[in-house]
């Protein structure tokens, strides 16, 4: 048996969309979001309300591929596609967007979609290495600062900034404090409750009330532990998903196959899950530097070198005492798809733990086949194990 508060976290997906519309009716400007590199602080220090606008469900594809190559990222089609739509009320409602140049495939659709809306594409270096990239990426920040002044008629003023870093700090030192609960052995928490927590938090029009409703969830899943309720049984394997983006409806179908095939999802490296967590803002800096420090260390696939994304599965993997990793690719992406080659070699040869790679989409035509391939994944595992 979940959570009881879980109830109320699925609710926020209906009760966002009504307060997204009254939000815009009182006169409150909203900024669309794509991705964990944009800046959420400067759009709160702007007094407007950040949102995530990452497709994560299959419905909208089929009508993005009227524009769009069929063999592009699900992500990139879902996301266009709901915009073309008009059916995800966050684009709707968005004054404007925040693009970024993470991969091509984005870069390109981003130009499709400026026809829609405002929007602003800050140019991420393609290295975080180094002080010439954290001087691009600095100018960035400034650049969307500026852009925000005179869309909204606002100043953004350090005080503001500062203050907005406070607020994100707070929820990132939630959500990490709720993620760190998996370390636990048996987990507490289901990999699909974790993943559906940590992908609302993009869609919370009040973040103080989001940190509230995360704080009373660790409350309670603390009490169950305290009574010995967890998620899973202690004998079920532990597994670590690395690798793309996941989220609810359609992109969670590798998490949700592998928990029916009775493993246990303790940990979420990527963007949707640990990652964006790890690293918090210097609030003692000049809040524009500190701001840049903070999401040119994202360890995304799109960086080279992106050792650091090796370096977070390690701690990931002991912190969370995992059995098996498990990389998860969306068809037609391209980094992360090359440097699943790399994450594999670390796995096996490093950190002497099993390994796969699914590649897949958001569509469920190839749902039992994963299954499959994770039940004999697991099978597997358990024998090394027992080998080991």
């Amino acid at each position: 048996m979940r959570p009881k508060i879980m109830e109320e976290i699925e609710d926020l997906r209906g009760i966002n969309s009504v307060k997204i519309k009254e939000a815009h009716e009182q006169g409150k400007k909203v900024v669309g979001m794509y991705c964990v590199f944009s800046p959420a602080e400067i759009a709160l220090a702007a007094d407007a309300i950040s949102v995530s606008l990452c497709g994560t469900t299959q419905e909208p594809v089929e009508a993005a591929e009227r524009d769009l190559p069929r063999n592009l990222c699900p992500l990139i089609k879902s996301s266009y596609g709901f915009g073309i739509t008009d059916t995800c009320p966050y684009f709707y409602f968005s004054d404007v967007l925040l693009a970024e140049t993470t991969c091509d495939g984005k870069k390109k659709a981003y130009e499709l979609m400026s026809e829609m809306k405002p929007m602003h594409v800050m140019n991420l270096p393609q290295t975080a290495e180094g002080e010439d990239a954290l001087e691009i990426w600095k100018n960035e920040m400034i650049k969307f600062k500026e852009f925000l002044e005179e869309e909204f008629q606002v100043e953004i003023t350090d005080e503001k900034l500062r203050d907005a870093i406070k607020l994100m700090n707070r929820e990132r030192d939630v959500m990490k404090r709720l993620h760190k609960l998996n370390a636990h052995k048996p987990a507490p928490l289901s990999g699909m409750d974790m993943l559906l927590s940590q992908w609302l938090k993009g869609f919370n029009v009040n973040k103080e009330e989001g940190i509230e409703l995360v704080e009373r969830l660790i409350e309670e899943v603390e009490e169950r532990m305290e009574k010995g309720i967890y998620a899973f049984d202690e004998k079920a394997p532990r597994i670590l998903v690395t690798g793309c983006p996941t989220g609810v409806g359609g992109a969670d179908k590798v998490l949700i196959a592998l928990e029916e095939v009775g493993a246990s999802v303790v940990a979420l490296e990527n963007c949707t899950g640990y990652k964006p967590l790890d690293t918090m803002v210097d609030e003692n800096k000049d809040p524009i530097l500190a701001l840049a420090e903070k999401y040119l260390s994202t360890p995304c696939s799109c960086m080279t070198p992106n050792n650091d994304r090796l370096d977070l599965i390690r701690r990931l993997a002991e912190e969370y005492d995992v059995d098996g990793v498990v990389d998860l690719t969306w068809q037609a992406c391209h980094t992360y798809a090359i440097e699943s080659h790399y994450v594999k070699n670390f796995v096996q040869d490093e950190l002497g733990l099993s390994f796969i790679q699914i590649e897949t989409d958001y569509s469920d035509s190839d749902t039992g086949q994963i299954r499959t391939r994770l039940e004999a994944f697991l099978e597997t595992m358990e024998t090394d194990l027992i080998l080991a």
